[in-house]
């Protein structure tokens, strides 16, 4: 709190009842030892006793608080996060939507291929019945979800390489933002130890695993990177591994520098070269 001109304190020349002016003073003012501020404030004509002085400040607190948390969600990772989800459910939908309007499609016309094409195909039928109408207007519903999902792909796409350019670069644009979304964001992302990086998506099986009722899990969503994916069953442990902790760099970097450090993905590509190499001894001594 500022104490600039002394006396009667941080609250010089504030009207008590702006409660933007008292929240700033407190967010960006300093001093370099407390001073009995209920008093002075008292003394000032700020308030009128103690109690009010509180009340005043829990209000501009609280003000300072709602504002930072504003902020907070607006930030771009949480921007690629909500894309990323809204993204999961409108595929989710399209295709639920798709299966429905086809399954009742068929009972209505001939000919009507299956999945979202169908729900296309379907959607510029010419209904003649009520059932009809709607069945093409599911199918049509459908269809409008299909390519809005196709669209938030193509924002995170351009959005992930700008909040997160080595996780982006690392793991895929898409694949990137759900490493963010599961985290809760780039900053939690990048506190996050690589181990729990590598079961990030794979909660259920990890609990299962803690219950005694399933092996550990070695990979979440990360999976779905061709590095773990391409790599033989026997090796995807240490594939995963790999690429975790690459992961896990790469995002405190985002996070802390922002800048794009290519030894990051130097190591990754060498690390899952022994790995293939390896594979591909062991392979030949197999065949041998």
């Amino acid at each position: 709190m500022a104490d600039d001109s002394g006396e009667p304190g941080w609250y010089e020349g504030v009207d008590p009842d702006d409660a933007g002016r008292v929240r700033t003073q407190i967010e960006e003012g300093t001093t370099d030892e407390p001073r009995d501020w209920p008093g002075l404030a008292v003394e000032s004509g700020f308030t009128a006793d103690e109690d009010d002085y509180y009340d005043r400040l829990h209000e501009a607190t609280t003000a300072a608080t709602r504002e930072a948390a504003r902020e907070a969600g607006r930030a771009d990772d949480q921007q690629l996060k909500h894309s990323i989800r809204a993204m999961d459910d409108a595929d989710r939908l399209a295709n639920e939507l798709a299966e429905r309007a086809v399954e009742w499609g068929e009972s209505l016309f001939d000919g009507v291929p299956g999945g979202l094409d169908g729900a296309r195909a379907l959607a510029d039928r010419d209904p003649a019945t009520p059932a009809a109408e709607r069945a093409v207007s599911l199918a049509a519903e459908a269809t409008r979800l299909a390519a809005e999902a196709t669209a938030l792909r193509a924002h995170v796409e351009r959005t992930a390489p700008a909040v997160a350019p080595n996780l982006a670069e690392m793991a895929g644009p898409v694949l990137a933002a759900r490493l963010i979304a599961l985290a809760g964001g780039l900053e939690p992302l990048a506190k996050k130890p690589s181990g729990t990086v590598q079961v990030l998506g794979a909660e259920d099986a990890l609990f299962a695993h803690l219950d005694g009722r399933a092996p550990s899990p070695k990979h979440g969503v990360i999976f779905a990177h061709e590095a773990v994916r391409g790599t033989r069953p026997e090796d995807r442990g240490s594939a995963a591994r790999a690429l975790a902790g690459k992961l896990a760099i790469a995002a405190r970097v985002d996070h802390y520098s922002g800048e794009r450090r290519p030894s990051v993905h130097e190591d990754l590509r060498e690390r899952l070269a022994t790995i293939r190499a390896r594979a591909d001894d062991e392979g030949a001594g197999g065949g041998g």
